[in-house]
């Protein structure tokens, strides 16, 4: 009889092989046993507060609520006055026919066009009053006046 062919990397391999299977089978069994969790330990409780715990409420404390008095609606929307607002012209390109005013509540700047102005002799610095209606990019004044 001869000798085992089996050479001494070809020994090592398989031994590493064969307990890579074994660590592989020891990790499933570890998470296996992870996924058995009490039921008990998973349910979370939300307190009058809004607040997560992990411990029941106290019943005596509950109050009963009339399903018809809870209104399920979006709030309605607030309509603009028709007061004008004002602000101060940044900037005003003359040649362009177009310029910007900054609104003196919400700070926003606003795009107005020559087109949509009352007076003809708006400089940059001037006070004016102003409506606003939805551009294409966003706010856009009309009915630019100079304010008196």
């Amino acid at each position: 009889m001869g000798r085992s062919r089996e050479t001494f990397g070809k020994k090592n391999v398989r031994e590493k092989q064969l307990k890579k299977r074994k660590d592989k089978e020891k990790r499933k069994l570890e998470k296996k046993e992870q996924g058995k969790q009490n039921i008990d330990d998973m349910i979370a409780y939300v307190d009058e507060n809004g607040m997560i715990t992990s411990t029941p409420q106290d019943l005596k404390n509950k109050m009963e609520v009339d399903v018809e008095s809870i209104e399920i609606a979006t709030p309605p929307k607030i309509q603009e006055e028709d007061v004008p607002k004002q602000g101060v012209v940044t900037a005003f390109d003359h040649s362009k026919g177009y310029g910007f005013i900054v609104d003196s509540q919400t700070k926003n700047s606003v795009f107005f066009h020559v087109n949509d102005c009352i007076d003809d002799n708006i400089k940059v610095g001037n006070t004016v009053e102003f409506d606003t209606e939805k551009g294409l990019k966003g706010p856009k004044a009309k009915n630019v006046r100079i304010k008196k």
